[in-house]
């Protein structure tokens, strides 16, 4: 959990120089080494003076400089649900359970760009109209069913 140090000083500095000192020339290969873990954590492991926002807005900022957007909004899809699900998509969707994937479907719409929200939305229509096999667990943004719920689109 970070501390109210995250928001002094240089934010993105800070944020590269954690990344550098862990042998990482940017965020997304230090997320991408540590797939299917949840923001918070990788924050966490940054520093307790890291937010999780930071590291999200982070590899945005390089999604969209290396025009891969639709991939790191599948990361944080994956991310999302190996906080929610660690053991994997639930057996049942009851109420409780219906409820948390929606929980963890609004966290990621709202992770969202404008860009890619109304793919998003429709995404997520589709994964609790057909759910996939109890205990699903994309292990990073190239899952087959997440690359066929959205495919990646950028030239």
């Amino acid at each position: 959990m970070s501390s109210g140090e995250a928001w002094q000083g240089n934010i993105k500095a800070r944020l590269y120089e954690r990344v550098r000192e862990r042998g990482y020339d940017s965020l997304t290969v230090f997320a991408d080494a540590r797939p299917a873990v949840p923001l918070y954590a990788l924050a966490d492991e940054l520093g307790n003076d890291v937010a999780a926002v930071q590291v999200l807005s982070g590899l945005l900022y390089e999604a969209e400089q290396r025009k891969r957007v639709t991939r790191f909004v599948r990361d944080v899809l994956v991310r999302e649900l190996a906080e929610r699900f660690p053991n994997g998509w639930p057996d049942v969707l009851d109420d409780a359970t219906r409820g948390e994937v929606a929980m963890g479907l609004g966290s990621w719409f709202a992770y969202t760009p404008v860009t890619h929200r109304a793919r998003v939305d429709r995404a997520g229509d589709a994964l609790l109209a057909n759910p996939p096999p109890a205990g699903w667990r994309p292990l990073g943004p190239d899952d087959e069913v997440l690359r066929t719920l959205l495919p990646d689109d950028e030239a």
